[in-house]
């Protein structure tokens, strides 16, 4: 008999996880409390998902779901400006794409049925019983009527909701990156014209930062992000969100020029971002993945990256333990190792750019020493920056054990964000991004509290991900 596997949640993670695990012969059952499609934010995909993507099975589908081809993204940070072109500085053709969520999350839904996953939509998990440590079943509601079915593993896929992270108190919650987004939709606008066809636009504000988001149909998301506080000041001075939202867009050069004669198509949303992340990412039996886990920072666009990469890792992860290939314990070390990592890499580098007053010759030092160079030549700093952003690096680092640049690295990296944090800024340069005052690094002493960095892992480290020709972890030594 197959093991049986249930995934709490259908979003991007919780899909991607579910297809994964059903290709490689386990039997899976998904729970999604909402009924698809709906609306979410976050839709500017990393290069990296298309191969975990295809790896779904969904390629197909999403390539003809008609989304806007994404080919990299444009910077406008502080007096600086910086091109990231995937064809130029990654090989020919290399795009993403920019979704509408909605749209998105239900083809990797239908994706997870389509592999042989069972899908339940509008099913409310109302608990995971454990017992010896270990959950044996789920429990929800659907349909009016309450029930359970048993299972061998359990994957958190819930999101904010965090259903085994609020059940036994794993989440620290952390006044880094606590922002507040406003942002709508717009017809008729236009992009930079430097950018990459369908680039993400970050364009950096006196009081926060910008993002326009081009979809299809000729639709451009446009976001404006500032911290708590600037929200709150700011906002006071004006009668409605709507009016702060287009005083703070407009107040751009940049957006004012894309925005010209641009006709704005839906009300203004409101959302308010927390930084968090989970004391532990798993245990006997179970896996956190995606925002369950862990949420960082709308900046680089990683929401979905970290969620369907830390899918992938848990996928493989479970499909090793299932075939009796490898051992509990060294697999979950693997998980927890690896996805930590990520969030790392990534909470460093958003920490480095909402510091006022680097340049982005610092921003791309800095990548360099989040990474180990995959080549037989090394990587400039730009390139080392567009590799940590489109995602590359952390897929590279999970198929290869020996292009991981050092935990002790990450954590040192992490040190130094903190110091930067605390020095004195200089309001008096114009055109600057935001910046934290005291920026509090906890959450990256939490995020390794109770884990001695890599040398905690035993052999995790020398583990890597192959999705060809089955998934599974294996022992980069063998």
């Amino acid at each position: 008999m197959p093991k049986t596997v249930i995934v709490i949640g259908g979003g991007p993670a919780g899909s991607t996880c579910a297809a994964l695990l059903a290709r490689a012969g386990l039997k899976v059952t998904l729970l999604e409390r909402e009924r698809f499609p709906r609306y979410h934010i976050g839709e500017s995909l990393l290069l990296a998902l298309v191969p975990i993507i295809d790896a779904a099975g969904a390629g197909d589908a999403v390539r003809s779901a008609g989304f806007q081809i994404k080919n990299g993204a444009v910077f406008q940070w502080g007096s600086d400006e910086w091109i990231i072109d995937w064809p130029k500085m990654v090989r020919a053709g290399a795009h993403s794409w920019q979704v509408e969520r909605s749209v998105f999350d239900e083809v990797m839904l239908d994706n997870a049925a389509a592999q042989g996953v069972e899908v339940h939509q509008e099913a409310k998990v109302t608990d995971v019983v454990f017992d010896g440590g270990r959950p044996r079943s789920v429990e929800w509601v659907e349909d009016g009527r309450t029930r359970t079915l048993a299972a061998d593993f359990v994957v958190d896929a819930s999101g904010r909701a965090g259903v085994l992270a609020n059940k036994f108190g794993l989440r620290q919650q952390h006044e880094i990156f606590r922002n507040v987004a406003t942002w709508s939709y717009w017809r008729g606008a236009r992009l930079l014209g430097q950018a990459p066809a369908g680039a993400v636009h970050s364009i950096s504000t006196a009081d926060g930062w910008i993002w326009a988001i081009p979809l299809a149909g000729d639709k451009l998301s446009v976001g404006f992000v500032t911290h708590k506080q600037s929200f709150g000041r700011i906002r006071a001075e004006f009668p409605s969100v709507a009016e702060f939202y287009r005083d703070r867009v407009f107040a751009s050069k940049s957006v004012a020029w894309m925005l010209e004669g641009a006709e704005q198509v839906e009300d203004v949303r409101v959302e308010q971002d927390y930084s968090y992340v989970a004391t532990r990412f798993c245990g006997p039996g179970h896996f956190i993945v995606g925002d369950a886990a862990c949420f960082l920072d709308p900046l680089l666009s990683t929401g979905v990256h970290l969620g369907m990469y830390s899918a992938l890792i848990a996928a493989a992860s479970i499909a090793s333990i299932a075939n009796d290939a490898m051992a509990e314990d060294v697999a979950q070390d693997f998980f927890e190792y690896s996805y930590r990592r990520a969030y790392s890499r990534l909470i460093v580098l958003v920490s480095h750019l909402y510091q006022r007053y680097e340049n982005k010759d610092s921003y791309f030092w800095q990548a360099q020493q989040l990474r180990v160079d995959g080549g037989a030549e090394p990587a400039s700093p730009l390139h080392s920056f567009m590799d940590i952003t489109a995602g590359t690096t952390d897929i590279r680092e999970a198929g290869g054990a020996f292009e991981r640049v050092s935990t002790d690295a990450l954590i040192k990296q992490a040190q130094h964000a903190r110091e930067i944090a605390n020095k004195s800024i200089d309001t008096t340069v114009p055109n600057v991004a935001l910046g934290i005052p005291d920026l509090d690094m906890s959450a990256l002493r939490d995020l390794w509290d109770g884990h001695d960095k890599a040398s905690d892992y035993d052999g995790a480290h020398r583990l890597v991900v192959e999705t060809t020709p089955r998934l599974r972890l294996r022992d980069a030594r063998a």
